[in-house]
């Protein structure tokens, strides 16, 4: 039981390090034109759902979308309220 226990934690801080160390290179590489762009393409959540769908289709992943999208909200490049339409459509496409 406690290998299970001592598992469960050590992915778990590895996640949360993960999560961490992308958001910081994140903010630090992106700059302002991704802030732009993103700002462009959630000013409406209709519009960000779409861009949302249109993006998870081309890749074939809601979940990538969602962890990328989870990186832009913590490095302060996407405001939570603007990332719902992405959510909504990452979930559609």
């Amino acid at each position: 039981m406690i290998p299970y226990i001592f598992s469960l934690l050590s992915g778990l801080a590895l996640f949360l390090f993960g999560m961490k160390y992308m958001s910081e290179n994140l903010q630090q590489a992106a700059g302002q034109k991704l802030r732009s762009v993103l700002d462009k393409c959630t000013t409406n959540r209709f519009i960000g759902i779409l861009v949302g769908t249109v993006f998870t289709a081309f890749i074939q992943s809601s979940g990538a979308t969602t962890v990328m999208e989870v990186g832009f909200v913590n490095s302060g490049l996407l405001t939570l309220e603007r990332s719902v339409g992405l959510t909504l459509g990452a979930n559609i496409g």
